[in-house]
């Protein structure tokens, strides 16, 4: 542990394609939180091919707070975390959704003293303690037939995986995304195998969750694409694609 100390208490890390309308908002709360917080905490903004204002925006507020900085990726959520979590300081790095379904605040829930013993915490919709506001019930649906599928071929007893808020503990991060290969929307399922197969602890933490509905989740179109990248994952463990270590 005495690596992850050298740094701030956490990164979040906020993926941001074509971010322009919903970065400002969620930016100013994420400001507002880390200004009253009594440990050091930082942002990093990973931008991954925008073509509206999400970068400009994103520099206007690194040149008004030191503790966000702004960098570049390839295209793909999956590209943008990796780019994220291999250069985040941070003891504990956040992925964090830019639009903010779960409230800021529950970041607590995720470090001391709420929370320490763990290498992965997996934020859960699901579950004793964990509530969701205004989901659609099709949204609901979709999301708990992928979640089996996932359950069923790659990641047993978890049973929410696709929520867009999970802490990694540095160390642990640089290990599992070194491996990560996958740059769309289950990237977070690769992780979470490598991280599973490798022996670290995950956890679940029960979080409020509120439904945006201008979510960029296309529920049937996606959930094909994540039951073929669940396939891909399986296909990478076989060839032993995971084995290999940086």
């Amino acid at each position: 542990m005495s690596e992850q100390q050298s740094g701030p208490l956490l990164t979040l890390i906020i993926p941001a394609y074509n971010e322009e309308r919903r970065l400002p908002r969620s930016l100013e709360k994420i400001v507002a939180f880390m200004q009253q917080q009594p440990e050091p905490m930082d942002v990093l903004i990973v931008e991954n091919g925008s073509r509206d204002r999400t970068t400009e925006i994103a520099e206007e507020y690194a040149m008004r707070y030191p503790f966000i900085r702004v960098l570049h990726s390839e295209k793909g959520k999956g590209a943008a975390v990796k780019a994220g979590m291999m250069a985040g300081e941070g003891c504990y790095l956040f992925i964090c959704d830019s639009d903010l379904s779960m409230p800021i605040e529950e970041v607590r829930k995720f470090i001391p003293p709420s929370c320490s013993d763990y290498d992965v915490a997996i934020a859960s919709r699901e579950g004793p303690g964990a509530h969701r506001y205004g989901e659609p019930a099709y949204r609901h649906l979709m999301g708990r037939i992928f979640n089996l599928i996932v359950r069923l071929m790659a990641i047993p007893g978890f049973q929410d995986t696709q929520c867009g808020f999970k802490s990694f503990r540095r160390d642990v991060a640089r290990d599992v995304f070194a491996t990560q290969t996958m740059t769309g929307w289950a990237f977070d399922v690769e992780a979470l195998f490598i991280a599973l197969r490798r022996g670290y602890k995950v956890i679940d933490v029960p979080i409020d969750w509120y439904f945006d509905g201008d979510s960029r989740v296309k529920p049937f179109q996606d959930t094909y694409r994540m039951v073929r990248d669940v396939l891909r994952i399986r296909l990478n463990n076989w060839r032993g694609v995971y084995d290999r270590r940086s």
